[in-house]
């Protein structure tokens, strides 16, 4: 997920799946395929944000600020995260051009 100058790659959470809080992460259930997932806290606090469309950049920067973690790190657990959440229909990745 790499960043250009002509725009910043953006994350959102679709609205096709529920979530309830379960053992200090989140259980969450894709409405299409009626598939659950669990997040750990890192993984919930990542879902609380994207509820809005983000720049993944920002993820990063939040999660950096949230907990001690090697930058390198971050970013590809994070990046890691998002591409799950998006193949199992719970997220989009997507593109927005600077104006």
């Amino acid at each position: 997920m790499n960043r250009d100058r002509s725009g910043q790659n953006y994350v959102s959470a679709t609205k096709d799946a529920v979530a309830c809080e379960f053992g200090g992460g989140l259980a969450l259930l894709n409405l299409k395929s009626n598939i659950y997932y669990s997040l750990n806290s890192v993984g919930a606090h990542i879902w609380e944000l994207i509820q809005e469309p983000k720049p993944i950049s920002e993820i990063h920067s939040a999660v950096l600020a949230r907990y001690n973690v090697d930058p390198e790190r971050c970013k590809a657990d994070v990046d890691g995260l998002l591409k799950s959440l998006a193949d199992c229909g719970l997220a989009r990745l997507h593109h927005e051009e600077l104006v």
